[in-house]
């Protein structure tokens, strides 16, 4: 009798962690569908004043023709980010918590290369003269392509302390929803940032 309740509970316990989960999920879905509002806001800005360039001041094909290739290179590491990512996802169907790690940090680094080369690309811009006062087009580049840098390094955050949560408790059930989410999100930038190179620079620059 005892063993039944035993059993009867552990099941009610599995089936209220499975509930729990759903219900992160869902809310998660929630928070990326207001994160899209906010950037297709923001698109909608750099729509509009993206043609509001004074005279004396860069257009976007001046600004970006000769770093194309660059911010080439920044996109390719954000999507190789996207798919060592889905192996540390493929890892923890495995129950692998070193590989889940190993790719977490192959991840981390594609990232924060991603991050390395924005600020970058923000600095030389901010020293030639070009920050985001300088016109309205420049105002709403570095406005839309900033909120994305922000939501990226909060990912690179959340990679770190989600690894050491790994590290110390394994793949617990909780730590596996956390991970499913930040799976989410990453690929979710992944999404914003080829919007953003398709409309910021390469129709720019077209």
């Amino acid at each position: 009798m005892a063993e039944v309740l035993h059993h009867d509970n552990h099941g009610h316990d599995e089936h209220h962690h499975h509930d729990d989960t759903d219900i992160t999920v869902f809310g998660f879905w929630t928070y990326l569908m207001s994160d899209l509002i906010l950037f297709g806001t923001l698109f909608i800005a750099f729509a509009v004043l993206s043609s509001h360039v004074p005279v004396g001041t860069p257009s976007a094909k001046e600004l970006f023709g000769e770093s194309l290739g660059f911010v080439l290179t920044e996109t390719f590491a954000l999507l190789i980010s996207s798919v060592t990512f889905g192996f540390a996802v493929l890892a923890a169907y495995k129950k692998d918590a070193a590989k889940v790690i190993m790719w977490l940090i192959v991840t981390w680094l594609f990232g924060a290369s991603f991050i390395g080369m924005e600020l970058y690309e923000f600095n030389h811009l901010v020293h030639e003269g070009y920050g985001p006062s300088t016109s309205a087009f420049l105002s709403s580049f570095f406005t839309l392509v900033g909120t994305h840098g922000i939501h990226v390094t909060s990912g690179l955050v959340w990679m770190i302390v989600l690894m050491i949560q790994i590290k110390k408790n394994g793949l617990t059930l909780p730590n596996t929803r956390r991970l499913a989410c930040l799976s989410l999100f990453w690929h979710f930038l992944d999404i914003v940032w080829i919007c953003v190179f398709s409309v910021v620079y390469l129709m720019g620059v077209l």
